[in-house]
C-alpha cells in the first residue's frame, strides 16, 4: 500500500510517499519520497504567519514538491497524457482560486503518467483555513485525475503518530501501551489527550488562552528575537545555563497547582513584558530571561502531564507538536519521568518530525483507511476546517 500525503496547514508545504506493509497498527513503513518547503524566512518580518502569503506559497510549491517526492520514490514516469476537455474543465473549476496551481498541475498531468500509488492522504484541519484549502483542493484534483481515493486527516492525530514512529524500528506503533496520554504542544495548540485505544481520544486539558508555542513567539518578540521564537529562546536559554547566569526576575508558573489539567500562558508572557518594559537588556540579560521563561514553561508542562498520568493510570506519555523539538524540554521530560516511573514509556518525535510534515499525515492516513473516500465523494465531502478537533 503506497500512500501519497499532502500537508499545508501552516507555513510548511510538504508531500511524501510511504509504503505500508500490513494493517495498522501492525504495519511496517518505508519512506519512499519526502519533499518539504518551509516559508519561515518569508513570514519572519511579520513576526508570525501571514495567511494570504502562506496560501500563495503553498500553491506555488505543491506541484514541484509532488514531482520531487515521486522522483525520489522512483515513481515518476514521463508520458504524454491527453486530459479530456471535461477533466480539464473540472480541475480548472476546482482550482479556480489558485490559477497558478492549476497551470502547473495541468502541465504535470499532461506530461507524466499516473504513478503507482494507492491512496492520497491530506490534512483537512486544524490549521490556517486558507492554507488548508490549497492542500485539500490539490488532493481532490489528483484524486479526480488519477481516480484515487482520498483520506482526510486530522493534523493533530498526525503529530501523535509522528511521535511514536521510529524509522529504524519495525512495528513500532504496535508497541504502544494503553491508556496513553498525549501532550500536544505547538504554536496553535496546548492539549492533554487521553487515549484509551487507537482513534479513541478524550481531551482532558487545554490552554485557556495562548498556546505554548504562541507564548514563545510573543516572548521572543519582547526580547527583540526573530520569528519563530522557540528556537531563538532555546538557544539563548542554553547560553544562560552554560554561563550559570543568575535569575533575571522571578516568573510565575501559571496554574501549576490549579487542581485541573488546563494551562494558561498569557499571564506568564505578561510577567515577562513587565519585567523587561522600558529596559535596554544586555545579551546576557536576554539569555537569563529566556532561561527563566523556558524553565517556567517546562515545569508547568511536566507537572500537568504527571497529574494526567496519575489521574488516568497511563502507561505511555506521547509528546508531540513543534514545541517538542526543544532540546531542554525533551531532556527535562525524559529525566523527570525516568525518576517518576522507569516503566513509563515516553515518546518524542524523531528529528525533523516535530514540526509540520507530510510523513505524519501519511501515517495518520494509513490509520484512517476506513475513512477513504472516492474521488467524487472527496469532492463533495472533504472540507478544510481550521478549528477541527481531535477530541
Amino acid at each position: 500500500m503506497k500512500i501519497l500525503s499532502i500537508e499545508t496547514s501552516a507555513d510548511e508545504t510538504a508531500v511524501s510517499i510511504i509504503e505500508a506493509d500490513g494493517d495498522f497498527p501492525n504495519a511496517t513503513y518505508t519512506l519512499l519520497g519526502n519533499s518539504l518547503r518551509s516559508q519561515i524566512e518569508m513570514h519572519r518580518e511579520y513576526g508570525g504567519i501571514f495567511p494570504s502569503m502562506a496560501k500563495r506559497e503553498h500553491a506555488k510549491a505543491l506541484t514541484p514538491l509532488l514531482k520531487l517526492a515521486l522522483e525520489e520514490s522512483g515513481l515518476l514516469t514521463k508520458g504524454e497524457n491527453k486530459m479530456t476537455p471535461e477533466m480539464t474543465a473540472k480541475l480548472e473549476s476546482l482550482l479556480e482560486r489558485e490559477p497558478e496551481l492549476f497551470d502547473t498541475l495541468a502541465n504535470f498531468l499532461r506530461t507524466h503518467d499516473k504513478p503507482e500509488v494507492d491512496r492520497i492522504a491530506v490534512t483537512s484541519g486544524p490549521g490556517l483555513e486558507p492554507a488548508l484549502w490549497v492542500g485539500v483542493n490539490f488532493a481532490k484534483a489528483l484524486a479526480l485525475a488519477w481516480n484515487l481515493q482520498v483520506i482526510p486527516v486530522n493534523h493533530m492525530e498526525g503529530h501523535v503518530l509522528a511521535s511514536i514512529f521510529d524509522a529504524d524500528r519495525d512495528n513500532q506503533l504496535s508497541d504502544l501501551q494503553f491508556p496513553a496520554i498525549a501532550l500536544l504542544i505547538s504554536g496553535g495548540h496546548t492539549e492533554l489527550i487521553k487515549m484509551e485505544a487507537w482513534a479513541k481520544y478524550e481531551k482532558i486539558g487545554s490552554t485557556r488562552d495562548d498556546a505554548v508555542g504562541e507564548a514563545f513567539d510573543k516572548v521572543a518578540r519582547l526580547l527583540g528575537m526573530p520569528y519563530p521564537g522557540g528556537p531563538e529562546i532555546g538557544k539563548a536559554a542554553n547560553e544562560a545555563r552554560k554561563k550559570k547566569l543568575p535569575e533575571y526576575h522571578p516568573l510565575p508558573k501559571p496554574m501549576l497547582n490549579s487542581g485541573d489539567l488546563d494551562f494558561s500562558f498569557s499571564g506568564l508572557k505578561t510577567a515577562v513584558r513587565y519585567a523587561v518594559a522600558d529596559k535596554k537588556l544586555s545579551e546576557e540579560e536576554k539569555q537569563a530571561v529566556s532561561r527563566d521563561f523556558e524553565d517556567s514553561v517546562t515545569e508547568v508542562l511536566i507537572k500537568k502531564a504527571e497529574k494526567a498520568i496519575e489521574q488516568t493510570g497511563a502507561k505511555t506519555l506521547i509528546v508531540g507538536g513543534g514545541v517538542s523539538a526543544s532540546g531542554h524540554l525533551r531532556q527535562s521530560f525524559n529525566s523527570h519521568f525516568l525518576n517518576y516511573d522507569a516503566n513509563l514509556a515516553v515518546y518524542f518525535p524523531m528529528p525533523g518530525l516535530s514540526t509540520d510534515n507530510s510523513i505524519m499525515i501519511a501515517l495518520a492516513g494509513h490509520a484512517k483507511m476506513a475513512a477513504s473516500l472516492s474521488p467524487e465523494g472527496a469532492l463533495n465531502s472533504i472540507r478544510a476546517d481550521g478549528n477541527k478537533k481531535l477530541a
